[in-house]
């Protein structure tokens, strides 16, 4: 089943990206030819093959997870465009809609 413009401007939509009707006529066949190769991957890949996301194993070094010193709060906030509550306050950037 092949994308159509449509389908990528309502995914465009979920990730609140703005895309132009040029942009989504464009990138329709781009993002069809992906999951085209995402499928045949699947295809390939049988039960005897097991889900890997790297070509080598990768292990994370871990630090011990201990209490240190840091910068003092109003030290960090006194920095900030604004603060509140002893936290930093930013902008909302999703709707109402979205929570």
């Amino acid at each position: 089943m092949a994308l159509t413009p449509d389908d990528v401007a309502r995914l465009a939509g979920l990730a609140r990206i703005e895309l132009t009707d040029e942009e989504t006529a464009r990138l329709a066949p781009q993002l069809d030819g992906i999951l085209d190769a995402v499928a045949s991957v699947s295809r390939v890949a049988g039960d005897d093959v097991p889900p890997t996301s790297h070509a080598v194993p990768l292990v994370n070094v871990f630090r011990a997870d201990e209490v240190r010193p840091s910068m003092p709060t109003a030290e960090a906030l006194a920095m900030a465009p604004r603060a509140e509550q002893n936290r930093f306050r930013v902008p909302r950037i999703l709707d109402e809609e979205a929570m």
